[in-house]
């Protein structure tokens, strides 16, 4: 335990102070957003939480747990590119998973690269399945490279070519051209030709579909679309939209098109790719969708939790698929008139399930264990799943809000291991999991989640001296959020790659593409908003906030560790709890590469601070 603030590394208080928007603020640790003036000071924060970690009591068997829960084999839905099959598949005993085709494997990043810092990001097959693009990155930093490779012989036939980042690859039928983005912009690539041409050169986020006969190409962002026609010279048609809208042409030659216009769960509609600005309803989904897939004789559509089969001509809902229990659905992959999607629950690891839409039989998995569940709602309802029995008992709260995902059912060997040893693990689905909590509502979902942990200890399920939160990325942002505004609530907080400094979020990382959630300081009530709740600047004196554990990554390129220095620096300072805040920083591991290592300290770190095993 930190006995007391003198235990904590001196960081020096700035008297900086700005101006902004005619508001007073102050950022005292202006200096740690500088790594290398940061080195000295974060020597001595990895000293204090190694020190902590060893005194941690079942650190190593929480490890050993986590790791044999995770040791799970796991396989992708296929993708059928001719008579080839792809497939990404994990064996037990093995850190990444290998890209099979067919049976053979095709790409294997740990003979790529001994060292096991090289990951495989994306892949993307051509239409008759003799050449593969796909991408790499390393230590996590997802600054991907794009390479061709001749599926036939395995010769590296094509490539690297950088700025890949988040790529889609959209091939033409003759396998020796391809769409995709680099550098955000869409360009066209000719294997073995070093000169781009260069489709749309404003910078986005683009997605890209094809058609399987090559005439259409599909370009889409947020709030954008375009349609080319490839058979002619003309120019992609810009069809600007005021919702969410994605279009492609289907293999039956229609345009489909999922838009939330009219619709804010979304709706799917139909029409003709040559007058791409004329749809008709086609299909009404009952939540936001996730996949669609048209088969020979029937369409299938995804939501998060739910598989609806369609007729193919009219979109009629036919009946509503068989799944294996009260899970989440994954993704969703065609071929002929059979389907794959993948199923996971929180006790079934995600598993593939295949469907036969000419004999409408469907593969089940096979269930592990049971546990027992329980589904709340709060007075303000927010939705709650309880894994675990009733309390009063340790628990964990978890929660994400933000950027329109929702948490669902999954397979989750940190929640396992931690409900096997006693506690119980809440998921929370709030504001901002959805089309809510966005900009100036952000502050919303923090409501929705302290709510949700005064109803937990209302109901008599924990007490605030047995109750953690803890969440990642935006997660991260929501429990720094929630601990900075009632600390009262909570024993211990788990901030893992969190967002902190909301005024400066958008000058690192991604922060700049990410002003249609949280919104910009640049705009005046933007910057209201941001500072409300900003964590690093809701920090006071003289609080006695819940332990801390924030973790942050040397190679995080979406949320830089200085978020997690600041706040850090800031708790240390101010608190005036004898609970511990401590910073536990990987500098080789990237935003999603945190591994069983970091599992089984968080959950170290909530047992020791909520009492659970004692």
């Amino acid at each position: 335990m930190i006995d007391s603030v003198q235990a904590y590394p001196c960081a020096e208080r700035l008297t900086l102070v700005e101006q902004v928007h005619g508001c007073t603020v102050a950022d005292p640790y202006r200096w740690l957003e500088n790594a290398s003036a940061s080195e000295h000071w974060l020597r001595d924060q990895d000293d204090l939480w190694l020190t902590y970690a060893a005194s941690l009591p079942g650190r190593f068997r929480w490890k050993n747990r986590v790791r044999q829960l995770s040791d799970v084999s796991s396989v992708s839905t296929p993708v059928w590119r001719g008579d080839r099959c792809f497939t990404l598949r994990r064996e037990t005993g093995r850190q990444y998973a290998v890209l099979y085709v067919d049976e053979t494997p095709l790409i294997d990043p740990k003979q790529l690269d001994p060292s096991g810092l090289t990951t495989l990001d994306a892949w993307q097959p051509s239409p008759d399945g003799t050449k593969l693009a796909y991408q790499l990155s390393r230590g996590g930093d997802e600054r991907s490279s794009l390479h061709v490779l001749d599926v036939l012989t395995g010769e590296l036939i094509d490539g690297p070519i950088d700025g890949c980042r988040y790529s889609p690859v959209a091939w033409l039928p003759d396998g020796d051209t391809f769409y995709y983005v680099r550098f955000r912009q869409v360009r066209r690539h000719r294997l073995g030709d070093p000169d781009d041409a260069t489709i749309l050169a404003g910078e986005a986020s683009y997605g890209l579909e094809i058609s399987a006969d090559g005439r259409w190409l599909a370009i889409c962002t947020t709030t954008d679309v375009w349609l080319a026609d490839l058979t002619t010279d003309a120019p992609p048609q810009h069809l600007p939209q005021d919702a969410t809208t994605i279009m492609s042409v289907g293999p039956d030659g229609r345009l489909y098109v999922v838009t939330t216009q009219d619709a804010p769960t979304g709706r799917i509609c139909v029409g003709d790719p040559t007058e791409p600005s004329v749809w008709h309803d086609y299909i009404q989904p009952n939540a936001p969708l996730t996949g669609l897939a048209v088969l020979d004789d029937v369409v299938l559509v995804s939501t998060a939790t739910e598989i609806t089969i369609h007729d193919r001509p009219t979109g009629r809902r036919l009946r509503t698929l068989e799944l294996p229990g009260h899970g989440s659905v994954g993704s969703l992959t065609a071929h002929g008139n059979r389907a794959w999607f993948s199923y996971t629950d929180s006790v079934t690891p995600p598993t593939v399930c295949s469907h036969d839409a000419s004999t409408g039989q469907t593969t089940q998995p096979t269930k592990s264990q049971d546990l027992e569940t329980h589904q709340l709602t709060t007075n303000s309802d927010v939705e709650l799943r309880v894994i675990g029995q009733p309390g009063p008992r340790p628990t964990i709260l978890y929660g994400y809000g933000g950027f329109g995902q929702s948490l669902t059912p999954t397979y989750s060997a940190f929640a396992l291991a931690w409900v096997e040893a006693g506690g119980s693990f809440v998921t929370a689905t709030l504001r901002g999991d959805g089309a809510a909590g966005t900009r100036h509502t952000k502050q919303d979902t923090v409501d929705d989640f302290i709510a949700a942990a005064e109803h937990l200890i209302a109901d008599g399920w924990t007490t605030a001296d047995q109750l953690a939160i803890c969440g990642e990325s935006n997660g991260g942002l929501l429990t720094a959020a929630a601990l900075t505004q009632r600390p009262e609530l909570f024993a211990a907080a788990v901030c893992s790659a969190p967002l902190t400094d909301m005024i400066r979020y958008e000058l690192s990382g991604l922060g700049e593409r990410w002003t249609a959630e949280y919104g910009s300081v640049k705009n005046p009530d933007d910057f209201k908003t941001l500072a409300s709740y900003s964590p690093y600047h809701r920090v006071a004196d003289g609080v006695k906030y819940p332990a801390v554990l924030l973790t942050a990554f040397g190679n995080d390129t979406r949320v830089d560790p200085l978020h997690a220095r600041k706040l850090c620096a800031a708790l240390q300072h101010a608190t005036a709890s004898s609970r511990p805040v401590l910073l536990r920083f990987e500098p080789d591991a990237g935003h999603t590469t945190g591994g069983i290592n970091l599992a089984a300290d968080m959950l170290a770190f909530l047992a020791n601070e909520t009492g659970l095993g004692q």
